[in-house]
């Protein structure tokens, strides 16, 4: 959470011209993209004009009131200078096979669609979860995310058998999914 609030305070920083904010977001980017670019037969200056070209994109969104960035500055940053160095690669007539075929490149800002998207069902998710109640909400948890075994479940949760136990998962399973769609359907 805190590192949301920084990343939302980053992005303030930047609607506001703040030196500060727009320098912590350069150091904490510029490398990865100077990586890339690198590798992908561009120099350090190619990198930098890229770079600065994906800073202004950014910076004009956050001039939106309806703009939300929903994944992190730099998975944004990182999408915007890949598909800006792709086409300015086959532009030049640089593009080589070694990247990847720039036709099958999702456009960022349907790369940003999908993953905005996909932050809303992992919120939704995140709140069906947390409305299931116990013990449900701790043997989903055990078994997805713990990757404990049937035997290991049932004796934590103190059934009788492996058997219960799964059947008890799917029982919560249902519920959840059930919470689940219930408030996806109102979201849409």
């Amino acid at each position: 959470m805190k590192a949301e609030l920084n990343e939302q305070l980053l992005l303030k920083g930047l609607a506001n011209r703040d030196s500060k904010s727009i320098e912590t977001i350069y150091k904490e980017n510029f490398n990865m993209v100077q990586a890339f670019i690198l590798n992908n037969n561009g120099s350090y200056d190619d990198a930098r004009d890229i770079f600065q070209e994906a800073m202004i994109a950014l910076y004009e969104k956050t001039q939106s009131k309806s703009f939300v960035l929903t994944c992190k500055i730099n998975t944004y940053v990182y999408s915007v200078c890949r598909r800006l160095w792709l086409k300015r690669l086959q532009q030049l007539g640089r593009y080589s096979n070694q990247i990847d075929n720039i036709e099958a490149t999702i456009p960022v800002e349907d790369d940003i669609e999908i993953h905005e998207k996909r932050n809303a069902e992992f919120a939704i998710m995140d709140r069906a979860l947390n409305s299931l109640g116990e013990p449900c909400k701790s043997l989903l948890q055990g078994y997805y995310i713990k990757k404990l075994d049937m035997q290991a479940l049932a004796k934590e949760f103190g059934y009788t058998n492996a058997d219960n136990a799964k059947n008890q998962k799917y029982k919560c399973l249902m519920r959840l999914k059930k919470l689940f769609f219930a408030q996806y359907n109102i979201g849409e």
